[in-house]
């Protein structure tokens, strides 16, 4: 969660639900353990910022089978006048494996949770699919990620559910023999999580991060179709994510 924000360089979405490298809970041991921790200068949840432009701070935690099968959670704070409260909470499960030696997949479900959030339903459900592959040195991942109607996906003035549509790509790739990578990211939302007016949006970053001892410094220029109003900023701005993983 995927990822910092989830596209790039936290554990999201989509951006971001992939599970991290870990040791073994033993030497033969089938299930891995991982963890993270985070802080990120402006919380993006698909360009559009969760933490109004401020710090966040966000961790989680997977454990993952050698079956492919994984399960994990991933917490952020909030910006509470957003009326979603202070804190996030996604539960996600799922499958990843290779088809070939190039391509792999990546399928589960995820779950928005926002606990001590305002008056009304905001926690919603969240099926995804991706599948990357490697393009010369560089890796390419697109995938697609389908709310379904839900009430908490309420947003129009007729009182009736709505769902939403993501689809996305991203571009990878890292300086041989050394620990400098780049990577691009485009999306489209189509439905009630737009936040232009029109219900459709792009939303977009490139970045770049280093990494040194369990340590990365993620840098990325992020934006969003979409009015830019507090808390929800939209503008064009540069995150700055300090990350480490265990």
């Amino acid at each position: 969660m995927t990822i910092s924000f989830r596209s790039i360089f936290a554990a999201t979405i989509l951006a971001g639900t992939a599970l991290t490298a870990a040791p073994a809970l033993a030497q033969d041991s089938d299930i891995t353990v991982s963890a993270n921790v985070a802080l990120t200068t402006d919380y993006r949840f698909r360009g559009v910022s969760f933490s109004g432009g401020d710090f966040a701070v966000q961790g989680g935690v997977d454990v993952g089978h050698s079956s492919g099968f994984y399960v994990g959670t991933w917490a952020s704070s909030l910006e509470e006048d957003g009326g979603y409260g202070s804190t996030e909470v996604d539960i996600y499960g799922g499958w990843s494996g290779a088809l070939t030696d190039t391509v792999s997949v990546d399928v589960g479900l995820l779950y928005y949770m926002y606990p001590n959030s305002g008056a009304g339903d905001f926690d919603y459900l969240e099926p995804y699919a991706s599948v990357t592959g490697a393009v010369g040195p560089a890796e390419v991942t697109v995938g697609v990620a389908y709310a379904f109607d839900q009430n908490s996906l309420d947003f129009g003035a007729d009182g009736g559910t709505d769902d939403n549509l993501y689809i996305y790509g991203d571009l990878g790739f890292g300086i041989p023999e050394t620990p400098v990578s780049f990577s691009a990211h485009l999306g489209y939302t189509d439905g009630a999580l737009s936040y232009d007016y029109d219900d459709t949006s792009f939303d977009w970053s490139v970045g770049a991060s280093v990494g040194f001892k369990g340590l990365e410094l993620g840098v990325a220029y992020v934006g969003v179709e979409g009015p830019d109003s507090y808390p929800y900023r939209t503008d064009d701005t540069v995150v700055a994510t300090l990350s480490a993983s265990f």
